[in-house]
């Protein structure tokens, strides 16, 4: 905490271009400043190895697709993850970061695996015994058009939202529906995880639902 009582916010962003780090990350900063966070922003991972820093703030906003990470950042990340800190992201900012990094993988829960080519229409269902939880509490099911992302995740997740890909479709091979986690959060030692897998482009988070669901999961996470 600050001096003030402020919570902080670390918003790392980079990598790839494709997935508009700055602009996107943008579209939060001022909600987090809303809420009492002081908000820093970095362009660099070496953030990740700063272990004072990291101890003093309270939420890791990532938004870092693809890249490297050294051995160094990627412990010192997750350290801080373990001792409290909060980590949140959405899309390939969190999921398909750091391919190479295993313990990154490990952090977040979920891996990207794949997509089918372009934008299409798919539904992004609420699961019912998540319902109440309060990334998603008094949200419905929703559409989006955008990419729709395969991953790999782990049982230690709890998944809040779910889409399914459908049988036959996108030349997969698919003998049967698919059901996909999209949202999840999990706990890594004392700190808490959030991750969506929407947010390709600015105007997903038009989607009231998106927007929010990503609102609370910063919040959630942290400390």
């Amino acid at each position: 905490m600050t001096r003030s009582g402020e919570k902080r916010a670390l918003v790392v962003r980079g990598g790839w271009e494709g997935h508009e780090p700055v602009r996107i990350t943008d579209l939060f900063v001022p909600f987090l400043r809303e809420h009492g966070f002081a908000v820093r922003t970095s362009q660099s991972l070496d953030v990740y190895a700063d272990a004072e820093l990291l101890a003093a703030t309270d939420l890791v906003v990532q938004c870092w697709s693809m890249g490297e990470i050294t051995p160094e950042q990627s412990a010192g990340l997750r350290d801080a993850v373990l001792a409290g800190t909060g980590l949140a992201g959405w899309h390939g900012g969190i999921v398909d970061a750091f391919r190479d990094d295993p313990d990154h993988q490990l952090l977040t829960g979920g891996r990207f695996v794949m997509h089918p080519a372009g934008f299409h229409d798919h539904r992004v269902r609420i699961e019912p015994e998540r319902a109440e939880h309060p990334v998603v509490a008094g949200l419905s099911d929703f559409t989006v058009h955008t990419e729709q992302y395969w991953v790999a995740t782990d049982a230690l997740n709890e998944v809040l939202a779910t889409t399914v890909f459908p049988a036959g479709a996108f030349g997969l091979g698919l003998h049967e529906p698919v059901v996909m986690p999209a949202v999840w959060t999990r706990r890594r030692g004392a700190g808490r995880v959030f991750v969506s897998t929407v947010g390709h482009k600015p105007d997903d988070f038009d989607v009231p639902e998106v927007r929010a669901l990503t609102e609370r999961g910063l919040l959630w996470a942290s400390r």
